[in-house]
């Protein structure tokens, strides 16, 4: 059957798969037919992924992406590939008044300089295939400002102009770059931010759609820009917000 989103014969390395957006993206890069190399830091979550996955030939690559050590062992021990989801990343709420040094280095160290050195390492090895294709999850709030959410915006607005370098830059080896922007998505990442219930959805109020995306509702946009039908493709931010950019 035709399907240009196929991922058959497509080998796909997916950071932060051991849960929520990350997770998805396997599953549903395994559906399409793809071979997945799966890195995250827990070994046991990365397992349960796993598990969950069709086909074989999938590979796990236990990596603290904020240690330097491990982001080069990882593209030393990783296969080549044809595509790259840099998707791990962490969440963080706080005002700016109350902002501490820590803050900056945790947040950009795993949103920032984490997918930025292992695109780098990636490439020096020369692990990431001509015509290949990367993929930043970056996030809405790198184009809009909501209270509290500066560090963390900042860390993904900084990830969507390095993608965009990305794409002037490898588009003479054919490689693709792009960006995800989610809204809020139904994650263990969402459920960890510091909103009450009542906050929640009231926030969940503020999206045209009245809720929040479903992890694999995000994966599907990634695998559409590490499949060939993207081939035209770099340089772009997808937004996938059900709406909410619309209503700031």
């Amino acid at each position: 059957m035709y399907n240009p989103y196929s991922l058959e014969g497509k080998t796909i390395l997916i950071t932060g798969a051991s849960s929520g957006i990350g997770r998805a993206t396997a599953i549903e890069c395994s559906k399409l037919g793809a071979k997945c190399v799966l890195t995250a830091r827990n070994e046991e979550r990365l397992q349960a992924t796993l598990a969950a996955m069709e086909g074989e030939g999938h590979i796990i690559i236990p990596a603290d992406l904020t240690s330097a050590e491990d982001v080069e062992r990882l593209a030393s021990e990783a296969p080549e590939v044809d595509g790259l989801v840099n998707n791990a990343g962490i969440a963080h709420s706080k005002l700016v008044s109350f902002l501490k040094q820590s803050d900056l280095d945790s947040v950009f160290g795993a949103n920032t300089f984490a997918p930025v050195m292992l695109t780098k390492w990636l490439l020096k090895k020369k692990k990431i295939k001509n015509e290949g294709s990367i993929v930043f999850t970056s996030s809405i709030a790198a184009m809009s400002a909501n209270l509290g959410n500066a560090v963390y915006g900042m860390s993904k607005s900084a990830i969507m102009t390095f993608a965009e370098y990305c794409a002037t830059e490898l588009a003479a080896k054919k490689i693709r770059v792009n960006s995800v922007h989610p809204g809020m998505v139904n994650t263990e990442m969402t459920q960890n931010v510091v909103f009450s219930e009542e906050e929640l959805e009231k926030d969940k109020n503020n999206y045209p759609l009245k809720r929040y995306a479903e992890p694999n509702e995000i994966a599907w946009g990634i695998i559409y820009l590490l499949s060939d039908a993207t081939k035209w493709v770099t340089g772009t931010q997808l937004i996938i917000d059900g709406g909410v950019h619309l209503r700031r």
